[in-house]
Order: C-alpha cells, then sequence, then structure tokens
C-alpha cells in the first residue's frame, strides 16, 4: 500500500504539532505548516516536510499547495484544516476590523486552501478533508462572539460542501473539540489586548475575570483533554472505512450537543450564560 499524505496547518504547537508528528510516526506522509518561519524551521528540525502558510495571507496557500503537489507528483489524500485563533471580547467592544481579521484566519483562509485542494482530490477520485471546528461552532458564549461566528460559518461551508461532494467520493468531516491544553489562551490574550479596550468597557469587571483565565498555563476547565485526544479523532476520521460526520472530542462537546438536540433555547441560554 502506498505512502499516504496529509497536509496539516497549524502546526507549531498543539493540535497540529501532535497530529503532524504522531501521523508522521504512524507512516503518512506528513506536509506541516505554520505561520512563522522560525516555526517551519522547528518542524523541519523533527523530520517533518514543512512549509509557511499564513491563513490571512492567499500566496502563501497557493505556494504551499503547489510545493506539496510538486512533492507528491500532483496528489494528496488528506487535508486537515486546523489553524485557528480567539478573539475574545463582547461583540459591542469589538472593532469590525477585529472580526475580519478573526473571519479572514478561520474561515476565508481555510475556504481558500480547500477550494485548491478540492481539484486535485476529484482529478484523483478520492480524498478526505478533515476540519476543525469546535464545540463553540454549535452553541454560543459570552465574549466569544467573533469565535463563535467564525466556527458557525466554518460548519456551514463544511455541511454543504460535503453535500456538493458527495458524489465526487471525497469525505468532509467536522471535529469538534472542547477544551483542549494547547496555547489556544495566550493567543487569544494577545487578540484581546490589541483590539478590546477593557480598562473603558461597561464589561470591564468580566474581562478581568476573563484575562486571568487566558493567562494561565493550563486549562483550568473541567473535563479538559491532551491535544492526542483529538488527533486519536483525526486518525479514525481518515483511516475508517465510514468515518463519522462529527467527532465531538470532551464531555462538554458531548453534552452540549445532547442539551442542544432536547432543551429550549431559552434554558439552553441559562446554562450558558453561567460560562
Amino acid at each position: 500500500m502506498s505512502t499516504k499524505s496529509i497536509l496539516i496547518t497549524g502546526c507549531s504547537t498543539g493540535i497540529g504539532l501532535d497530529a503532524a508528528l504522531t501521523l508522521n510516526a504512524r507512516g503518512y506522509r506528513v506536509f506541516a505548516t505554520a505561520r512563522k518561519a522560525e516555526d517551519v524551521e522547528l518542524l523541519t528540525s523533527k523530520g517533518l516536510d514543512a512549509f509557511q502558510l499564513d491563513y490571512s495571507d492567499f500566496d502563501t496557500i497557493k505556494n504551499t499547495v503547489d510545493k506539496v503537489l510538486e512533492k507528491t507528483g500532483g496528489t494528496l489524500d488528506f487535508l486537515f484544516n486546523n489553524g485557528a485563533y480567539g478573539q475574545p471580547g463582547a461583540l459591542e467592544d469589538l472593532p469590525t476590523e477585529a472580526l475580519k481579521a478573526q473571519f479572514d484566519t478561520n474561515v476565508f483562509g481555510w475556504h481558500e486552501l480547500t477550494r485548491l485542494v478540492i481539484p486535485v482530490m476529484r482529478k484523483q477520485g478520492h480524498g478526505r478533508i478533515v476540519q476543525c471546528s469546535s464545540v463553540l461552532g454549535f452553541v454560543s458564549m459570552s465574549y466569544r462572539g467573533a469565535y463563535n461566528a467564525s466556527k458557525y460559518a466554518l460548519e456551514g461551508l463544511t455541511d454543504t460542501l460535503r453535500l456538493e461532494l458527495k458524489d465526487a467520493n471525497i469525505d468532509v468531516l467536522l471535529i469538534e473539540p472542547g477544551p483542549i491544553n494547547t496555547q489556544f489562551r495566550a493567543n487569544a490574550l494577545k487578540a484581546f489586548n490589541a483590539h478590546i479596550d477593557a480598562e473603558n468597557s461597561v464589561h470591564h469587571t468580566e474581562y478581568m475575570k476573563q484575562k486571568d483565565r487566558l493567562e494561565s498555563e493550563t486549562s483550568t476547565a473541567k473535563y479538559t483533554l491532551e491535544p492526542i485526544d483529538v488527533t486519536r479523532a483525526l486518525i479514525h476520521a481518515l483511516e475508517s472505512k465510514k468515518p463519522k460526520l462529527r467527532y465531538r472530542v470532551t464531555v462538554p462537546t458531548k453534552m452540549m450537543a445532547v442539551l442542544k438536540r432536547l432543551l429550549p433555547t431559552r434554558w439552553l441560554d441559562s446554562i450558558l450564560a453561567k460560562g
């Protein structure tokens, strides 16, 4: 059996890095990407084919796809869209430019990369596209509106794409993690400080609680899992003859999926409002 190839984004840390290293050890030909040049060098030092890809820069997306196809002879078995960040802050405090930046990275960049890969998979007659969404892709929480909106958009795009590709032998799948121990909080804190005027906001008191949470080196949320738990779901999505359409990772994700299906919206709101 020939070696399967996969392109993974957001591999500098966390979920992407664990997936890249695990799949490489499992025998896949992994093409790992990161936004910063120094992270690409680190990935290369770990024995991976690594490229610089910034979802907000379409030239880097096109360049990466071209380089991957050059190395594989024009084929690609799998794509794992993973790189993303969260922009915290109440929506009334959020500059529209910050919301646009959130969508540039979390939605539009993913769409551009996926759009470039689909013709390759159509031509070869098979492929799987796995999107790393979130529990916040189907339920909302306060002060996470920009991230909520980007992941809701991603889920809508993914569901539509699955229908449009149903006859192309290309599976389009979602992984929906809850709390995972990664550097997501550190990156979110940078985005918060860059765009939110906490001192002059009516939400100042709540923002101080949010900053304490984001400044923690590890997640304090209950039922937090590790990146390997997402990788296990990814492996099933790649290797199962009949993969799930949605992989819900962590207890909170599974619980919220049930509650959203069973509870009236006002009841669910009262639970989500407690954080």
